[in-house]
């Protein structure tokens, strides 16, 4: 998401080298830049106008510091203006009421309502420890009932039959009564998609909602709507009593316009975003995190928490006795690494979030590094027999040429795979021989940090 808008910002802001300070005169082309940058990614153009307003003002006639280019100090305004409109601070669900807390989820057809109400679930389930139960008052999609039984399911949350048969109020009292019944904490309604256009749909969904007694309403949006996101959510926001919206399919978005469109125009925090098909891939919105990422500087925390969520404890443990007993690093735990990788969306996902080099196009890299490829690496190492992946150097030739017609790839993709395992396991040799430590020394000019002798 953003990879556009973060290439062209980054441009914008070198165009100002060699500058002294930041005059009308220097920075006009500038901003020029900065407005068909935001153009292009699908900002609403009234957003796009004060959004340029409010920089020429803070910028114009700002001295540089001595620690500042004019490049760096128009990259400091832009991200302060990008954190003020994507919401200043996260804005997490409140869920401090009597239960059963409702959270309604209302948007366009085909938005991701009902992904997004199983990620939701799972991420309450998980890391507030909350008994959930959902329910779909969708009765125009049979399969969308059928989908969210299945998904409930998958995600260990509670489910509240319902049927094309049923009227939408009458399944909203009996989820609020197995609510009660079950104990459930939180009973999330997925609700059916919508035109904001069609009259009578929205007042079926203002009386679910009127019926239900919503403490959250969430508008769940397709980042790659573009402007029909912008116009939806300004009907719904008129309609409903919203109070955060969810961008879904964020990680097939390279543009991220509506993002800041939406927050500006209905003023409403974004909550969460949607960043993969898989129930866990659900994100929480941290406005200032989010502007790091636009401008390239990565988001560091974001991805300490995904490794903290995601790679398996036990497994990395594992590894780090077999390292310290003098047990070579071996194919099966590169393996293990790879699935881990992939867990947490792949090396495209991780690199999203690390600050990027001006000159290197972040969409290259996630070329380089896609999910893809790792599945291939998979593949690769499933392929061949226990033996082979504890002893890597007894695969020969022929051994080479039966790993490939297994897996159904070709042999420079086993040689590519076992000279990447080569350069990890040396890696991995000097770590477990002090080398972490020597190369910590290094970088802090030989005073290693606290903790680490």
């Amino acid at each position: 998401m953003f990879e556009n808008l973060t290439g062209r910002l980054s441009e914008a802001a070198r165009s100002l080298s060699g500058k002294g300070r930041i005059t009308e005169s220097n920075i006009k082309d500038t901003l020029r830049q900065v407005r068909l940058a935001l153009l292009e990614a699908d900002v609403a153009l009234p957003v796009v106008k004060s959004f340029i307003e409010r920089i020429r003002e803070k910028a114009v006639g700002e001295e540089v510091s001595k620690s500042l280019t004019p490049g760096q100090a128009l990259v400091k305004i832009i991200h302060g203006e990008l954190v003020r409109i994507l919401g200043d601070r996260y804005t997490p669900l409140d869920l401090k009421a009597q239960p059963p807390v409702v959270v309604l989820l209302a948007g366009l057809q085909g938005a991701g309502k009902t992904t997004t109400a199983a990620k939701l679930a799972k991420r309450l389930i998980e890391k507030e420890k909350k008994r959930v139960m959902l329910v779909s008052v969708d009765v125009y999609r049979p399969a969308a009932i059928l989908q969210l039984e299945t998904l409930a399911g998958e995600v260990g949350a509670l489910h509240c039959p319902s049927s094309s048969d049923d009227n939408p109020i009458d399944i909203v009292d009996r989820a609020l009564d197995d609510a009660r019944r079950s104990h459930a904490e939180v009973l999330i309604v997925d609700t059916a998609g919508r035109l904001h256009v069609d009259d009578g749909m929205m007042r079926e969904v203002i009386e679910v909602h009127a019926r239900s007694g919503a403490k959250e309403t969430l508008f769940i949006v397709d980042s790659m709507a573009g402007q029909d996101a912008v116009n939806a959510a300004t009907a719904f926001n008129q309609s409903l009593p919203l109070t955060g919206v969810v961008l879904t399919k964020a990680d097939g978005d390279a543009k991220g316009g509506v993002a800041l469109s939406v927050r500006e125009i209905t003023g409403k925090p974004i909550r969460f975003l949607g960043v993969g098909e898989k129930v866990d891939a659900l994100e929480a919105f941290h406005p200032e995190r989010m502007a790091s990422r636009i401008l390239g500087m990565g988001d560091v925390l974001t991805l300490v928490e995904e490794i903290e969520d995601k790679v398996s404890k036990e497994k990395t443990e594992r590894l780090a006795k077999k390292l310290k007993k003098g047990r070579g690093f071996d194919l099966s735990d590169l393996k293990d690494q790879l699935e881990q990788m992939m867990n947490m969306g792949g090396m495209a996902a991780m690199l999203e979030k690390l600050p990027i080099p001006g000159n290197i196009s972040p969409a290259a890299l996630k070329d380089s590094a896609n999910e893809q490829q790792l599945r291939r690496q998979v593949a690769i190492i499933n392929s061949m027999t226990p033996g082979e992946r504890r002893f890597p150097k007894t695969i020969n030739g022929s051994r080479k040429k039966r790993i490939a017609a297994g897996c159904g790839l070709q042999i420079q993709d086993v040689n590519r795979l076992l000279k990447q395992f080569t350069q990890m396991e040396r890696m991995m040799r000097k770590m477990s021989r002090g080398g972490m430590k020597k190369m910590m020394r290094g970088m802090s000019g030989g005073r290693m940090p606290p903790g680490t002798r």
